[in-house]
């Protein structure tokens, strides 16, 4: 008989391959293991207390440093739920602006997934292609936005900046060049065999698990629950589009792989509706006092960010600084599933199945 003992296993909290200031505390027998835990904290920032005493206005910047490879998405909530609480009407021409950035924004950090979660297990190539494309899309909402990857761009009411001469030509061309990308992007790893074995029935969980979890976007999708936010509750200017929820059923990682990888098609296609829709005039900003406040009472509201539904409440008592602010961090939700999906696993699976999820640790750590 091979005599074992457990013994326990420190992952991280170093950067690579936890994908952030992440450590997991392992008990081990042998490669297979009994128990997981996640240890996070390391990046905690204290956003939601520090925001008690921000202006609305100057809480935006630190939504950015939350989910850092969907700034604009952050940005977006943050302004979404005073402008609601407030009743503004907000611009057409900012409200295309907003939906082209969160959308060339969505491509962008999916791109960030895809290159990082085929280095994880194994493949360089990938990684460099993925952020050439990335790259380009940086340049543009740097021309936008004066950042590149914390941008501060929204603003209660509508945008700060109105589109450069020429923007919206680069993003109608970076449509059809994605388009032909994501073709060598199938050729390249869909069809591989060697991916589709390291990752087919990797991580699995139901339908059931996914919502007795709070799992949302992707990691709810890949189930068969077709739930999306843009389309079931649609916000801004969602409703004029025509897309389609990327959706799997098989619950494992090849699931999660396939629904990140539609996605980034149905986000061209929103981009492609709204250059073609852009009004050629407008404000880019609603009439809204300098000083902004919130009225008295309390107001929630949820969006489609790319790591699934982020939400932001707040209660307000009429001042210019939120009494309390609170976000839903699509990222915390979704790890919190990760002792059970590692639970009896080999260990050479454990960072396929925590790529898989797709965390950012700013978001999970608030």
């Amino acid at each position: 008989m091979l005599r074992t003992e457990e013994m326990l296993l420190n992952v991280g909290p170093q950067h690579p391959s936890t994908h952030g200031v992440f450590r997991l505390v392992l008990k081990i027998d042998g490669e297979i293991i009994k128990e997981a835990k996640p240890v996070i904290g390391y990046l905690h920032r204290g956003t939601e207390k520090l925001a008690e005493n921000l202006q609305y206005t100057q809480i935006i910047p630190y939504t950015d440093r939350m989910d850092y490879l969907a700034a604009m998405t952050n940005n977006y909530i943050l302004v979404h739920a005073v402008e609601t609480m407030m009743d503004l009407e907000i611009p057409e021409r900012a409200e295309y602006l907003r939906v082209i950035t969160m959308e060339l924004g969505r491509i962008a950090s999916h791109l960030v997934w895809w290159g990082t979660y085929l280095l994880d297990i194994g493949a360089t190539s990938p990684f460099l292609y993925a952020f050439r494309e990335r790259e380009m899309i940086i340049n543009m909402l740097n021309e936008i936005s004066g950042g590149r990857l914390t941008f501060n761009y929204m603003r209660v009411g509508g945008v700060k900046w109105d589109a450069p001469e020429g923007w919206i030509d680069k993003v109608r061309e970076f449509v059809p060049y994605m388009r032909e990308q994501l073709k060598g992007y199938h050729q390249l790893v869909t069809g591989n065999e060697i991916f589709m074995n390291r990752v087919k029935g990797v991580g699995k969980y139901t339908k059931e698990d996914a919502l007795n979890y709070s799992l949302s976007g992707a990691n709810l999708r890949c189930t068969g629950v077709k739930w999306d936010l843009r389309k079931d509750e649609p916000y801004s200017i969602y409703d004029r589009f025509d897309f389609e929820v990327a959706v799997q059923d098989g619950g494992d990682a090849w699931a999660r792989y396939h629904v990140r990888m539609q996605e980034i098609e149905e986000s061209l296609k929103i981009l492609e509706q709204a250059v073609e829709q852009f009004p050629s005039e407008g404000d880019i900003l609603a009439k809204v006092p300098k000083i902004i406040k919130a009225p008295k009472g309390e107001g929630f509201v949820r969006i489609e960010s790319p790591r699934g539904e982020i939400g932001c409440y707040i209660a307000s008592d009429g001042k210019k600084e939120p009494y309390r602010l609170k976000f839903r961090r699509p990222s915390f939700y979704n790890l919190q599933i990760l002792p059970k999906l590692l639970e009896g696993e080999n260990i050479a699976n454990l960072i396929a199945i925590l790529g898989a999820i797709d965390i950012v640790l700013g978001e999970v750590d608030g």
